[in-house]
């Protein structure tokens, strides 16, 4: 599966009305951390296909999104199941770290 892009517009359609749990990647292109972890996202992606979705959403473009979730630092990566905050994660993570915050939502 791949990550979809998400902005202000769209949020909610993609992540507040997701069937899915969604891992949200609150980023930014000038971020080192926030690049260092893209392709980690980018393979939680594909290891859960079809029982977790995954979006990214850029701060710098969707800055209501960032701030209605209290984004002040980032990377952050923030899991939403049913339309709720489950899980925020700042900063850069391993692996395995986030593979352990989605496990008890995958449907």
């Amino acid at each position: 599966m791949s990550v979809t892009a998400c902005n202000d517009t769209n949020f909610d359609s993609e992540v507040l009305h997701s069937t899915l749990p969604v891992l949200v990647d609150f980023w930014a292109p000038w971020c080192g951390p926030c690049r260092a972890l893209s392709p980690i996202v980018d393979e939680i992606a594909n290891q859960y296909t079809g029982r977790l979705k995954v979006v990214k959403v850029n701060v710098g473009e969707s800055p209501l999104s960032a701030s209605k979730y209290r984004v002040s630092s980032i990377p952050n990566v923030t899991i939403i199941d049913g339309g709720e905050l489950k899980v925020q994660l700042p900063g850069w993570r391993p692996k395995q770290a986030l593979v352990d915050a989605v496990q008890p939502y995958l449907r």
